[in-house]
């Protein structure tokens, strides 16, 4: 047995710094607009949904941000998380690649979500503020935020996307233990939410949709906010632990990616792992190909457009220059729930564009046989999410099989999958089926895009 099977960091070698990839990037990202001016955002044009100091991350050009003490107080619960060499999966796939995975499921929530949740709620706190709301997919989100808001005295009140909330209960559950406040979205709570049931009682939600109930909640009163658990360009800067940490990891035991692959849903995970890597590449210090990995039912990478368009249903938000399918695009319940969102995060869009990354789909039931061969193998049932990026790794690590290559494939397992064993039933039971969208589904959603000139 090597000693890297399992790499672990000492507890006072936690980053204490998150890496802002905007400094280093050939061309700055395309800014958010205000829907009604079409001008740039301002900071006053945020202030009713975040606190001044997100908002300064959003907007920074600095290459570095400190992490607060108390963040890291509370991250020292399960950082340094570990990184794992997938021996036994190697074994089983006869592969002369080495796969590396960095496991987030070690966290309250279990996933990576509170990376950025703990910063969130501890900002708000700082200001003053009383309440977050938010919104949950497949309920990692949801937990994570509950949980932060637990360690620093806030309520929390969310809203999960309907076809998540009826399929993962023990999720909602979570969020309940933790102080949280759920409603099924759409719910009867808002608005919003009353004139979608009113069309439709058996709605499926979105995250565009619960997005949509929980801003307009945080809009109207002073002493609430509203947070997000992807997509925005801070969140994604709080994840960047997760690749700081992994590249200290691998440097442990001389090893330099050849491939990083990670699951993009609103690009959390993926940001979080890829892009302290991307900087080194960016440098001259490694060549990994770092490839996105997307649902085949919801490919806003590799099928969608890369125009401004809202970040939520109702059309509440700022406009976001992002690959997006449109923000009434209401996804398949695939059981994926946390990668069930119309746009992708404007930072990994821009990348994207200038040919840094590569994207790519993978229909469900790849997946869900991928994940079993790691479970069998690693011993981890994962999240539905990650299994899109351990399909991907497998892919890669036959294609070594068959070439002879001994390539170093790196993924993030983002989740472990306690909670969603019901979509493994359905699978086990045979019962899961590839969903798809047609050219021309896509083309209607794409008709409500505004029009930016």
């Amino acid at each position: 047995m090597s000693e890297y099977t399992k790499i672990y960091l000492e507890e006072n070698e936690i980053p204490t710094r998150w890496y802002n990839i905007i400094a280093d990037l050939p061309e700055p990202p395309p800014p958010a607009l205000h829907p009604g001016t079409m001008k740039p955002a301002t900071a006053e044009d945020f202030a009713p949904l975040f606190p001044l100091a997100l908002i300064e991350q959003e907007v920074s050009q600095e290459r570095y941000i400190d992490i607060p003490g108390e963040v890291l107080d509370v991250y020292r619960l399960w950082r340094p998380s570990p990184l794992f060499r997938a021996r036994r999966l190697e074994k089983l796939l006869d592969t002369p690649a080495k796969i590396f995975y960095k496991y987030e499921g070690v966290s309250p929530a279990g996933s990576h979500k509170p990376n950025t949740a703990v910063p969130q709620a501890w900002y708000n706190a700082q200001e003053g503020i009383k309440k977050l709301t938010t919104e949950t997919g497949a309920g990692q989100w949801g937990s994570s935020l509950a949980f932060a808001c637990s360690q620093f005295g806030l309520e929390c009140e969310i809203w999960q996307v309907a076809a998540s909330y009826r399929s993962k209960p023990y999720r909602r559950t979570m969020m309940e233990i933790w102080g949280g406040k759920v409603h099924s979205s759409p719910s009867e709570v808002t608005e919003y939410g009353r004139s979608l049931l009113a069309n439709n009682p058996d709605h499926p939600g979105s995250l565009g949709i619960a997005i949509s109930e929980a801003v307009s909640e945080a809009a109207v009163n002073p002493e609430v906010r509203y947070a997000l658990g992807s997509v925005l360009n801070h969140v994604l800067l709080h994840q960047t632990i997760i690749g700081e940490e992994a590249l200290l990891q691998l440097a442990k035991v001389g090893e330099i990616p050849d491939i990083l692959v990670g699951c993009t849903g609103g690009g959390s995970n993926f940001g979080g792992l890829a892009f302290p890597f991307l900087r080194e590449k960016m440098a001259g210090n490694m060549n990994p190909v770092i490839r996105c990995v997307e649902p085949a039912a919801c490919p806003t990478l590799t099928r969608g457009e890369y125009r401004y368009d809202f970040g939520d249903t109702a059309g509440l938000t700022p406009l976001m220059k992002m690959h997006t399918l449109g923000h009434s695009f209401i996804p398949e319940p695939i059981h994926a729930g946390g990668l069930r969102y119309h746009g992708m995060a404007p930072l990994v869009s821009h990348i994207y564009e200038l040919g840094l990354v590569e994207a790519i789909s993978i229909p469900q039931i790849e997946c869900f046989d991928g994940a079993l061969k790691f479970a069998k193998s690693e011993g981890i049932v994962p999240a539905p999410e990650p299994t899109h990026a351990i399909a991907a790794a497998i892919r890669e690590a036959l294609a070594c099989k068959e070439s002879g290559e001994e390539k170093t494939i790196l993924t993030a397992l983002c989740g472990h999958g306690h909670l969603d064993l019901a979509a493994y039933d359905k699978y086990l039971q045979g019962e899961i089926v590839d969903l798809d969208l047609s050219d021309e589904d896509i083309a209607m959603y794409m008709k409500d895009i505004p029009t930016v000139d």
